[in-house]
C-alpha cells in the first residue's frame, strides 16, 4: 500500500497540473483526492512539487537481440527504459536472424518474459530476412500477437511487394511501419546534404531521399486500405506531406518524431562527432522548427526514440565508417523536459499524450492513466532536480549519445508498475 501525497498530476487532456494525493493498493489506484487519510500500514511518499504521470511507452527501440548482444540485450535495454520512466517498449525486427517468422518471434518474446521487468512487445518483418523480395511469415507472427510489420533499418524497396503485403496483412488487423529512404539517393547516409556536408567534405543524404518514400508508402496504403505508420520523420517537407495526407481523411496514416530530430541539427556534428550520426540524419534548424510545430499540432501522433545502441569501438571509427544510431531510453524524458517543457515550448500534456497514451493506442493496448480503478503504471518526476548522464548512471549497454556527461534539468525519481516499484532514487 502506497500513498503519494501532494503530487501534481499530468494528463494528456489538459496542460494544467492538479495537485492531489494518490492511494495505491495492491497495484491499483484506489483513491485520488486532497488530504486523503493515511491507511494503517501504508507507506507515505511526500511528492510535493513533483509531477506524477503515466509511465511512458516507446514504440520504436532496438534491443539487438538476437545476434548483436554486444550492443544491447533485452535486459539492459529494458533497464534503460525503466531508468528513463518508460514502462513498455516495441522492439524492431532487424536482428540476426531477423524476426520474420513465428519461430523467431516466439523465441524473442519468451526471452523477454524472463529478462525484462516491463512489458516488451516486438514488431515483425514485412519480408523474409528484410530482403524486400518475399513476404515474411505474416499469419504465423500475427498468431503470436504481432500487429506492427516493418523492414525497419531499410525501406521495403519493391513497392509491388509492399502493396501485396498491405493487401494481405490488413485483413488480420495489422499495420505497417515505414523506414523511408531511397537507398540510391541516400548514399552513405552519413549526414544531411547541405552546408555542413560540404564543409566536412562528406557526401550528404538529401531530404528528398526520405520524402519520396513517405509519399510513396502512404499512396500504397491508400490503394490497399491499409494503416501506415511513418517512422522517425526528419524533414519539414516530410512533415508537410504527412499533414496533407492526413487532411484528406481517406487513408489511415500515423507518424512519429524522435527527440533527437527535435533537438539537434547537422551543425551539432561539429568536428565529426559520431554521436550525432544517425539515420535519417540530423537536418537543419528549419526542419527542427517544423517538426516541433508538427508535434504540437498533432501531425505527429507519437514520440519514439529509435533507441539504437552501438559499441564504443564502432562509434570511435571515422565519421563515414561509424554506424548510424543514438541511444535514447535513458535520456528521452529528461531531455524533453529540459528542452521543451521547462522553457514552455509545450506542456506535460503533450508529453503524456505523445509519449505515453498514443504509442499504446497505436499498438492496441490499454492506455495508462492516473485514474481510480486503473493499474498503477506511473512515474514521479522532479522538475527542480537535475540529471547528469554519466556512464555509471546509464543502464543501456551502449552510451552512444550526445548527452553523455551532460547535466540536464529534471529527474525521474520513482517508477511504479502494478505492485512493484521498479525505480526509486
Amino acid at each position: 500500500m502506497l500513498l503519494l501525497q501532494n503530487a501534481r498530476i499530468a494528463t494528456e487532456n489538459s496542460p494544467v497540473l492538479v495537485e492531489s494525493d494518490v492511494l495505491i493498493v495492491e497495484g491499483i489506484i484506489q483513491a485520488i483526492g486532497t488530504n486523503l487519510a493515511i491507511p494503517e500500514g501504508a507507506r507515505v511518499i511526500d511528492a510535493r512539487g513533483r509531477v506524477l504521470m503515466p509511465g511512458m511507452f516507446d514504440a520504436h527501440v532496438h534491443f539487438r537481440a538476437p545476434g548483436f548482444e554486444n550492443k544491447e540485450t533485452i535486459t539492459t535495454g529494458s533497464e534503460a527504459a525503466i531508468n528513463g520512466g518508460i514502462t513498455g517498449v516495441v522492439m524492431m525486427p532487424n536482428t540476426r536472424p531477423a524476426l520474420d517468422s513465428a519461430t523467431a518471434i516466439a523465441t524473442v518474446l519468451e526471452n523477454a518474459k524472463h529478462r525484462s521487468r516491463i512489458p516488451v512487445y516486438t514488431s515483425g518483418c514485412v519480408t523474409k530476412n528484410r530482403e524486400g523480395k518475399e513476404l515474411a511469415e505474416i499469419e504465423g507472427m500475427r498468431g503470436l500477437g504481432v500487429t506492427m510489420l516493418t523492414d525497419d533499418g531499410d525501406t521495403t524497396n519493391d513497392p509491388a511487394v509492399l502493396l501485396r503485403a498491405m493487401q494481405y496483412a490488413t485483413e488480420f488487423g495489422m499495420f505497417f511501419a515505414s523506414h523511408c529512404e531511397v537507398p540510391e539517393l541516400a548514399g552513405p547516409r552519413a549526414l544531411n546534404e547541405g552546408v555542413m556536408s560540404y564543409r566536412l567534405g562528406i557526401k550528404g543524404s538529401p531530404a528528398c531521399a526520405e520524402e519520396i518514400i513517405i509519399d510513396r508508402d502512404i499512396r500504397l496504403a491508400h490503394a490497399a486500405g491499409a494503416h501506415i505508420h511513418i517512422q522517425h520523420v526528419s524533414s519539414k517537407l516530410g512533415m508537410e506531406t504527412i499533414r496533407w495526407w492526413k487532411s484528406r481523411g481517406d487513408v489511415k496514416v500515423t507518424a512519429e518524431v524522435t527527440p533527437h530530430h527535435l533537438m539537434f541539427t547537422d551543425e551539432h556534428i561539429g568536428d565529426y562527432d559520431t554521436n550525432y550520426k544517425m539515420n535519417p540524419p540530423l537536418r537543419t534548424q528549419a526542419d527542427c522548427d517544423a517538426l516541433l510545430e508538427g508535434l504540437i499540432e498533432g501531425v505527429f501522433d507519437l514520440i519514439a526514440t529509435d533507441h539504437a545502441p552501438h559499441t564504443p569501438f564502432e562509434k570511435a571509427q571515422d565519421f563515414i565508417s561509424a554506424p548510424n544510431g543514438i541511444t535514447g531510453l535513458d535520456t528521452a524524458l529528461v531531455s524533453l523536459y529540459h528542452h521543451f517543457v521547462e522553457p514552455k515550448k509545450f506542456g506535460w500534456d503533450v508529453v503524456v499524450k505523445r509519449y505515453s497514451a498514443e504509442p499504446r493506442r497505436l499498438m492496441g493496448l490499454p492506455v495508462a492513466a492516473i485514474e481510480v480503478g486503473q493499474k498503477a503504471e506511473c512515474l514521479l518526476f522532479d522538475t527542480e532536480a537535475e540529471t547528469t548522464f554519466t556512464r555509471e548512471f546509464m543502464k543501456s549497454k551502449s552510451q552512444n549519445t550526445p548527452f553523455i556527461d551532460q547535466t540536464l534539468k529534471g529527474r525521474v525519481d520513482l517508477v511504479i508498475l502494478g505492485t512493484e516499484i521498479l525505480l526509486e532514487r
